[in-house]
This record gives structure tokens, sequence and C-alpha cells, in this order.
């Protein structure tokens, strides 16, 4: 009797399942992101446009105006480090004052202003201000 009480119980949890639809999940990580789909009672991790599971979790702006995300944006940090936003999730949720706020920005490259806020110049010289979340 017990074995057919989990065989319905699993039967009923299959049921509910596919009630359920499609759910997106973002996990937005200190250095990696991911997208995963739950479908048809399985979870699937979403490549990005460059087949990867895993985006790095970097933004960049270009003086040309171009908004760079993932790998490209990654790319810019040794040629354009004061605009390539990274580690931002430390700073959403905290308060200016906080030690661990201003232990952080002594090695950022790009300007954290009170909020905190991050600065950066979106091209051309037109400095835009992003609130880390």
């Amino acid at each position: 009797m017990l074995v057919v009480g989990t065989v319905f119980a699993a039967d009923n949890d299959d049921d509910k399942k596919d009630n359920v639809g499609t759910v997106v999940g973002i996990d937005l990580g200190t250095t990696y992101s991911c997208v995963g789909v739950f479908k048809n009672g399985r979870v699937e991790i979403i490549a990005n446009d460059q087949g990867n599971r895993i985006t790095p979790s970097y933004v960049a702006f270009t003086s040309e105006g171009e908004r760079l995300i993932g790998d490209a944006a990654k790319n810019q940090l040794t040629s354009n480090p004061e605009n390539t936003i990274f580690d931002a999730k430390r700073l959403i949720g905290r308060t200016w004052g906080d030690s661990s706020v201003q232990q952080d920005i002594k090695y950022f490259p790009f300007k954290v202003s009170f909020k905190p806020h991050i600065q950066v110049d979106i091209g051309g010289g037109q400095m835009k201000t992003f609130a880390p979340e």
C-alpha cells in the first residue's frame, strides 16, 4: 500500500508540474549569471549568443555609446576600465556608509557615488548614473 501511495503521490506531482506552465529563473551571480527555464517538468539552462550557459556579470559602455554585456563587456576591462562595471551585486541593498562598500570601492576602476550608485560615461562624454540593481 505504501508503494501505491508513493506512486500515486508521484503521479499527482507530475500533474502539478504540467499545470505550472513555463517558469523562467535568473541566477544573478557576482561573477557569472545564467537563465534557466522550467518547462514540461524539466529545467534547461539557456545558452547565450556565444553558446555558453553562463555569462560574465559585466556591463561596459564604449566611447561610441554602445552598451556591451557578458564576454564582450569583460573584454573591455583592460582598455576601458572606468566604464566597465562588474561585481555590482556587491552593492545591491547596501548603504554608502557600509564598511564593505567602502572597502570594495577602493578596488573598482569605475566611479561609485553616494547611495551607492555607479557613474559611467555612456559615450561622447555623457555621464549617467545607475543603481546597482
